[in-house]
């Protein structure tokens, strides 16, 4: 963390974290309590299979955040992102077959 505003601070963008409006404290904290549940389910998942089962389908995330994209924010990935994405679903359903 102190890294992180070390590099926000040289290259000119630090604010003032406090005056944060209400609506952004509140997703910030919801985010952060998301993203310690999920590390809390992944380690979870590492205990009950393998890790080079588990990690594939952790980032199949990558996926759901770029359809969701589209989705919610009108994003329109390139054809470079869409071979990205494709690339890690095909990743997550080679791994997902059993042998």
């Amino acid at each position: 963390m102190l890294v992180l505003s070390g590099f926000v601070y040289a290259t000119g963008k630090w604010s003032d974290p406090f005056a944060l409006g209400q609506k952004t404290w509140l997703f910030l904290t919801l985010s952060g309590l998301a993203t310690g549940a999920s590390w809390v389910c992944y380690f979870r998942a590492l205990q009950m299979g393998e890790a080079s089962k588990v990690a594939p389908v952790d980032k199949f995330s990558i996926v759901l955040v770029a359809i969701f994209a589209v989705i919610f924010l009108g994003e329109r990935p390139g054809l470079r992102e869409w071979l990205g994405i494709l690339l890690v679903t095909a990743g997550v359903l080679v791994l997902s077959f059993r042998r």
